[in-house]
């Protein structure tokens, strides 16, 4: 009986605290799962120490006029986030960042998506069952009509980029923590608490940071990923696989592969970013794919000065017709023994299906 009170007790409290999501910004450029650990480490601390629900997590990946050099275009880095959250139930994409007309201030998101929650729980419309929401949106706020509190999830290395002088903005710093609030992940044998120390900003309103240790090392970043990628080296369980496919299929990141060239495909077979995209933050059936900052996902306040432009990828075009029923479109690089040449071969009936075959070419004897 006294169990069963104490439960009752803790599920009474655990009410009347303020619900909370979580909001990572950065490049994602591409998103690996300390990512998504991240997410995972915060709402870990929050339910089971602190006895408040996470409502949901929001993954806002930064605009492409943030300029950093290796920035993939906003397009393939949301699209791959959408395959890399594939398989959570509370972690989502906003698209929101990358769709206004220029670079967006941290501060600036925040209030974004903060505002739009805090008017969707105040508002008497049903929009959820009418499929209006935006994607990224927690479903089931209305339930109660308690606020939800939208705090910036990132790691220790943002939490030290607020002390370089000029990086940021006092003002932003100061909203940031007391209107939303900061939570830092942090490695194992770091030293957070240092530049909270400091810095007189973090110092005066340390009550609004959350510090979590992560004691399960991960030292994969972004920069780890591209820099193996660019070298020609295996990132295989570095990334999800789906991600890995979708940069291999775009060649994104300069990626070196021991062949040499990527196929032309036919339009059924490239990834469709509608498929990706959609409000609900889900892939479409029938799309199926067989110096490093400390978690890479935390960006300083300020762009670049000169955005960088992303590469194009020189292709190479099918002499044949692609659309032919029957028959097979060679596809050469140029004259001579020894080059990669590619075979695609159509089926008329009514499921196209497509086999490769990858091989050398032997000269005619």
């Amino acid at each position: 009986s006294k169990r069963i009170n104490m439960s009752a007790l803790i599920e009474e409290t655990r009410t009347q605290l303020p619900r909370i999501a979580l909001i990572a910004c950065g490049c994602f450029s591409p998103p690996t799962p300390m990512h998504m650990r991240l997410f995972e480490i915060a709402r870990d601390h929050f339910e089971m120490h602190e006895g408040q629900k996470v409502v949901g997590g929001i993954i806002s990946p930064t605009h492409d006029a943030y300029g950093k050099k290796d920035l993939a275009s906003a397009q393939d880095r949301c699209a791959m986030v959408k395959l890399a959250i594939q398989s959570s139930s509370w972690i989502r994409l906003s698209d929101w960042e990358v769709q206004q007309s220029q670079w967006m201030r941290t501060q600036s998101v925040l209030q974004h998506h903060q505002n739009y929650i805090n008017n969707h729980i105040n508002s008497a419309g049903n929009e959820e069952s009418n499929g209006c929401l935006p994607g990224w949106l927690p479903r089931g706020l209305q339930e109660r009509r308690d606020p939800v509190q939208l705090k910036l999830l990132c790691g220790a290395d943002l939490l030290e980029s607020f002390a370089v002088p000029g990086l940021w903005a006092d003002a932003d710093i100061e909203d940031i923590l007391t209107n939303h609030g900061l939570v830092v992940i942090s490695r194992a044998g770091a030293n957070p608490g240092r530049f909270i120390f400091d810095s007189d900003i973090l110092t005066k309103f340390q009550s609004h940071i959350t510090l979590i240790t992560n004691w399960v090392s991960n030292e994969v970043s972004s920069t780890l990923v591209r820099r193996l990628l660019g070298r020609g080296q295996s990132v295989k369980y570095l990334l999800d696989d789906r991600v890995l496919e979708y940069i291999k299929r775009k060649r994104l990141f300069n990626i070196k592969s021991k062949y040499i060239t990527d196929a032309v495909r036919p339009a059924h077979l490239l990834f469709n970013h509608d498929h990706t995209l959609d409000n609900n933050n889900k892939i479409a059936p029938g799309y199926a794919l067989s110096d490093s900052q400390e978690q890479d996902m935390d960006e300083s306040d300020t762009p670049s000065p000169l955005p960088q432009t992303q590469p194009q990828t020189s292709r190479v075009f099918c002499c044949g017709d692609s659309s032919t029923p029957r028959g097979s479109n060679l596809l050469r690089l140029g004259p001579g023994p020894g080059q990669a040449v590619q075979v695609i071969t159509m089926q008329a009936d009514a499921k196209e299906e497509v086999n490769k075959i990858d091989f050398i070419a032997k000269p005619l004897l």
